[in-house]
């Protein structure tokens, strides 16, 4: 099961420049706010898809069971 350090450093270098905050209370759900530059101009769902992509097939509703987000542009 990933950490949510883990997590963070997953996202932060799958989107570089980006800043993540994870959170999680039993490394199976995690909450994450992620901003990056790359958001600029992108709607919210196309945000959660760029982070979503960093993820391999099976691993977000697998070991991940749920990522909660909240993007913002910088």
């Amino acid at each position: 099961m990933p950490t949510a350090a883990e997590v963070k450093a997953r996202i932060e270098s799958g989107i570089p420049g980006s800043e993540a905050d994870v959170t999680s209370d039993d490394n199976v759900h995690f909450n994450a706010r992620v901003a990056a530059a790359e958001f600029a101009g992108l709607s919210l769902v196309e945000q959660h898809r760029l982070v979503y992509a960093i993820f391999d097939e099976g691993e977000l509703g697998g070991s991940i069971h749920a990522l909660a987000l909240t993007t913002e542009p910088r």
